[in-house]
């Protein structure tokens, strides 16, 4: 069975990537915001769920809204200063968004479906890494993508 095109060229330039050192390097930072939005995402969801009282969705989305908000501007600012001229965008902004809602469907798909085959806990420890996985290759490679060089032609 045969990937679609696109897949396979993007799972190709996924595996390229990964021999890159600037890349890995980029890949720990975004890793280490993380840790900081999973902080903002956790205590913002544990003050809004018990002292505000707060359904769980709702408490849910506001956190994870705010967690995702940060670190849209932290990578831009940071992990991705270079394709981002520092610069903080609206289109941007909402296709890093549309981006981390992937991640977020990767991790809630990975946690149910490991939930059959081993504990929960360890399950959700899987989840936390397929969605960085795909967080940060859409972030890399969609939000923050390095802009084509022109054609000679073009000059």
């Amino acid at each position: 069975m045969r990937l679609s095109a696109p897949l396979e060229a993007f799972t190709l330039r996924l595996l390229r990537a990964a021999h890159n050192r600037a890349l890995r390097r980029k890949a720990a930072i975004f890793a280490a915001i993380g840790t900081v939005n999973f902080a903002v995402d956790f205590g913002l969801f544990s003050f809004a769920y018990y002292r505000l009282g707060l359904p769980i969705i709702t408490a849910n989305v506001l956190a994870w809204s705010v967690a995702v908000s940060g670190s849209y501007v932290l990578n831009s600012l940071i992990t991705f200063a270079a394709e981002s001229g520092r610069q903080l965008r609206l289109k941007d902004y909402v296709t890093f968004v549309v981006s981390q809602v992937g991640g977020l469907m990767a991790n809630t798909a990975t946690v149910f479906v490991a939930s059959f085959f081993m504990p929960v806990l360890l399950g959700k420890a899987l989840a936390i890494g397929a969605s960085f996985l795909v967080n940060f290759a859409l972030t890399h490679f969609v939000v923050f993508r390095h802009p084509r060089p022109s054609s000679p032609d073009a000059r």
